[in-house]
């Protein structure tokens, strides 16, 4: 029987069996959307769950057809535009601190991905231990078509995927099915559909906090499924000749000499994410996953050189300054464009790449001038004298 996770929100549902408990994002209707109400209560549950000797496994999931399309980022921008930006800033606060519990959990969690994957859903599963795709998952990181920039830690795991891969994903919001998520790492296991009942109600049998016994279950009912010919994955050279170059500019020219050589959908649809993007986004997003190249700035890039602690405290950074509007309005553009107005039609400003300089880009990454404002504190983690280090 499935319980509120607190007592004044039914959005996250607690179902105990034994030492399990199943955490269940509630808001169907929102695509299980991350309000902050949910942020909270996951907190919540992580925390106190870790805690407690009873419980050895976390089981997270959806209601519906969505694991969870990400935050609920129209909520936030209205809040936002309604009162301080402020209230933007401590969602992002709870919730980077949340992905950072989760990357640094003592226990095993097993993320069950039916459905949409998108965003601030990455964050709360991408960063756990066992991660479970199957036949209908779509996973995207669709930031830069909204004015943003692939933030919950995203920066720390789409540096680590294969090649230039993270560039790719990152910059044009690429959806990627189940097949794809396993063979480039999002994903641990791929689950058929018809089988992840059977592999939920093994798992909230078990009795232990195991990660090799609780991966022995997970296997039983794993297959290894190929990727589709038309693939991201078969285009590797393609995307790692492209997406390695120092800038965005560089980056779509050479999508574009690849395209007349290439009859190939996947550089086509590439160039035009990134044509359709917010400029500012896509450099900053480049720059937080990608390494040094300029100045000290490292989102995509920089991430390969550090921790998942540091990914996040840049992050946040970036965020606040995105809330704050201090250097583009394209955050509040883009939901208005795509989620509140749906017109598809944003106006970004600056309007084209060459218009976002590099000491722009650089100002992103630098704390915020208020006098209240403080850098993301998160705590050290230990368990039992171990320092907890992230496990992808």
């Amino acid at each position: 029987m499935a319980s509120p996770a607190t007592g004044d929100s039914d959005q996250v549902l607690v179902e105990a069996n034994g030492s399990t408990r199943t955490l269940v994002l509630n808001r169907p209707k929102q695509l299980n959307a991350l309000s902050s109400a949910m942020v909270t209560g996951l907190l919540k549950c992580f925390t106190s769950y870790e805690e407690e000797n009873t419980v050895k496994l976390l089981i997270v999931k959806g209601k519906g057809r969505a694991f969870c399309a990400g935050g609920d980022v129209a909520e936030v921008a209205q809040s936002i535009n309604n009162d301080t930006w402020k209230y933007g800033a401590d969602f992002f606060h709870t919730e980077f601190l949340l992905n950072y519990i989760i990357a640094t959990y003592s226990k095993p969690q097993v993320s069950l991905l039916t459905g949409i994957v998108m965003g601030g859903g990455a964050g709360v599963s991408i960063h756990g231990r066992f991660r479970v795709a199957t036949g209908n998952t779509v996973f995207a990181m669709p930031e830069t078509a909204l004015g943003l920039f692939p933030d919950i830690g995203a920066s720390y795991f789409l540096s680590r995927l294969p090649g230039f891969y993270g560039e790719y994903v990152g910059l044009t919001g690429a959806r990627l099915d189940g097949a794809e998520m396993l063979a480039c790492g999002l994903a641990t296991h791929f689950v058929p559909l018809n089988r992840m009942p059977l592999l939920e109600e093994s798992l909230k049998k078990v009795d232990t906090s195991d990660p090799f016994a609780i991966c022995g279950i997970i296997d039983q009912f794993s297959q290894q499924p190929s990727v589709k010919g038309s693939s991201a994955m078969n285009r590797m050279e393609i995307i790692n000749r492209c997406f390695s170059k120092r800038t965005v500019e560089e980056i779509i020219s050479a999508l574009e000499q690849e395209a007349p050589s290439v009859a190939d959908k996947l550089v086509t649809a590439a160039i035009q994410s990134l044509r359709k993007a917010s400029p500012t986004s896509l450099k900053i997003s480049l720059a937080s996953v990608s390494v040094k190249h300029f100045q000290n700035i490292i989102l995509i890039r920089e991430g390969r050189l550090q921790t998942v602690g540091e990914c996040l405290r840049r992050e946040y950074r970036m965020v606040c300054h995105v809330m704050r509007g201090d250097f583009s309005r394209d955050f509040f553009e883009g939901c208005r464009a795509i989620l509140v107005d749906k017109d598809r039609n944003p106006k970004w400003m600056p309007r084209t790449l060459d218009q976002v300089h590099d000491g722009v880009v650089a100002k992103y990454f630098s704390k915020v001038d208020d006098p209240q404002w403080e850098d993301l504190n998160l705590p050290t983690r230990s368990s039992h004298g171990r320092r907890i280090v992230p496990k992808l």
